[in-house]
C-alpha cells in the first residue's frame, strides 16, 4: 500500500523548472489523496498560467507513477495565496551573497563587439543554446537595453516574465534556456530614450532581481561599442570573460581591439576572438568569396595573445532562422549549426581551464 510519505519522498526528486528547487522545499504541495492505487495531488503554483504547468505535471507524473502499488495520478493546480508568494520569495533570498558575487559560481560570458552590425547577438544567442545542448544549465541576458535583439531571436518578443513581487523576477523559459531581454517587458516598436544612470539601474535588476537558479554559464550579450554601459556591465561582472565578435573588415576589427585593450586595462580577461561573416560560400560551386576581407581577425587574436574560436561564415540559413525566432543551432544537423556548437565546445574547453 502507497503512504503520503512516499509521494512526498517522490515528489522532493520533482523540481519547479524556473527556480530550479523542488517542490516539496517550496511548499508547493497541496492536499494529497491516496485510494485504491488512485493518486490526487494538488499542486500550488507561483501562478495560476505557470508556462512550465504541463513539464512539472508530466515530471510528477514520472517520479510518483514509478511507485510501486501505483496505478494512476491525477494531478490538479491551484495558486500560491499572497502569504505563501511572500513566504516563497524570502526563502529564496534567504543566504544571498552580496551583489559581487550573485555570479560567483558561473562562467558569465560577455559577448561583446566594438560596433554594431557584426552579428554579436546572433552570435551570443547560437552560443547560448549550443551551451544549453550539451548539458549546461545555460542563462542568456540581453543587455542591450536600447537595442535589444535576444528576444526576437529566440522568438520570446514580447512574452512576459513571471513577478513573485517586486523585487523577484523569473527568468523565461525556451527550450530549457533561461533568458531575459527588455523585449520582453516593453512592447518591440516601442522608442526608448533613456540616460545612462537609468540603463544602469536596469541592468541592476537584471543582474540582481532575476532568479536565474543554479547556472553554468550566464551568456550576457552587451551593447555594442566602449561606452559607459559596456564599461559598467564589465565594472559589476569583474570575473567575466569577454567574447570577441568582429567581422573581417579591418575597421571593424580595430574597434573590437580598442574594446578588448579596455577590459584589459579593468583586468576583464578575453577569452577569444569570433569572427563573422568571415565568408560567402557559393551553394553551386562552393567557391569561398571573402566579402569582407581576410587577416584582420587573425592579426587582432595574436595581439591580444588570444584564440581565435570560430570563422563564421554569411548563411543564409543563419539568417532565416534568425529571423523566424528559431536559432539555427537548435538544428544540430545542419552544417550551419556546427559553426556554433564548436564554438560552445571551446568555450567549454576554456572555462574547465581558468
Amino acid at each position: 500500500m502507497i503512504t503520503k510519505e512516499q509521494i512526498v519522498d517522490a515528489l522532493k526528486t520533482v523540481k519547479d523548472p524556473e527556480i530550479g528547487r523542488d517542490l516539496v522545499t517550496l511548499n508547493m504541495i497541496g492536499d494529497i489523496a491516496v485510494r485504491e492505487g488512485s493518486v490526487a495531488i494538488n499542486i500550488k503554483l507561483t501562478i495560476k498560467g505557470c508556462p512550465m504547468k504541463r513539464t512539472i505535471e508530466d515530471d510528477i507524473k514520472a517520479a510518483v507513477g514509478n511507485l510501486e502499488c501505483v496505478k494512476s495520478v491525477n494531478i490538479s493546480f491551484g495558486e500560491m495565496s499572497p502569504e505563501e508568494k511572500q513566504q516563497l520569495t524570502a526563502s529564496l533570498k534567504q543566504g544571498d551573497n552580496d551583489k559581487a558575487d550573485v555570479f560567483n559560481n558561473v562562467n558569465v560570458i560577455a559577448v561583446g563587439s566594438g560596433k554594431g552590425g557584426v552579428g554579436k547577438s546572433t552570435v551570443a544567442v547560437n552560443l547560448a543554446v549550443a551551451l544549453q545542448q550539451k548539458g549546461m544549465n545555460t542563462g542568456i541576458l540581453d543587455a542591450d537595453v536600447l537595442g535589444f535583439s535576444v528576444s526576437t531571436l529566440l522568438g520570446i518578443q514580447g512574452k512576459k516574465p513571471v513577478a513573485l513581487d517586486n523585487e523577484t523576477i523569473m527568468p523565461i523559459q525556451v527550450n530549457n534556456l533561461k533568458a531575459l531581454s527588455m523585449g520582453n517587458l516593453i512592447t518591440s516598436d516601442k522608442a526608448l530614450i533613456w540616460r545612462a544612470p537609468v540603463i544602469r539601474g536596469v541592468l541592476d535588476q537584471f543582474f540582481y532581481s532575476v532568479r536565474w537558479g543554479d547556472l553554468d554559464y550566464l551568456v550576457i550579450d552587451l551593447p555594442p561599442g566602449t561606452g559607459d554601459v559596456p564599461l559598467t556591465i564589465m565594472q559589476q561582472l569583474p570575473k567575466a570573460q569577454l567574447l570577441l565578435v568582429t567581422t573581417p573588415q579591418s575597421a571593424a576589427a580595430q574597434v573590437s581591439a580598442r574594446l578588448a585593450k579596455m577590459a584589459q586595462q579593468m583586468d576583464i580577461s578575453i577569452m577569444g576572438v569570433v569572427e563573422n561573416m568571415s565568408y560567402f560560400q557559393c551553394p553551386e560551386c562552393e567557391h569561398k568569396y571573402y566579402i569582407f576581407g581576410q587577416g584582420q581577425s587573425e592579426k587582432i587574436a595574436e595581439e591580444l595573445n588570444v584564440e581565435l574560436f570560430a570563422q563564421i561564415p554569411l548563411s543564409i540559413d543563419i539568417r532565416e532562422n534568425s529571423d523566424t525566432g528559431t536559432p539555427i543551432a537548435l538544428k544540430g544537423d545542419d552544417p550551419s549549426a556546427a559553426y556554433y556548437h564548436d564554438l560552445a565546445d571551446k568555450v567549454i574547453k576554456h572555462t574547465k581551464k581558468v
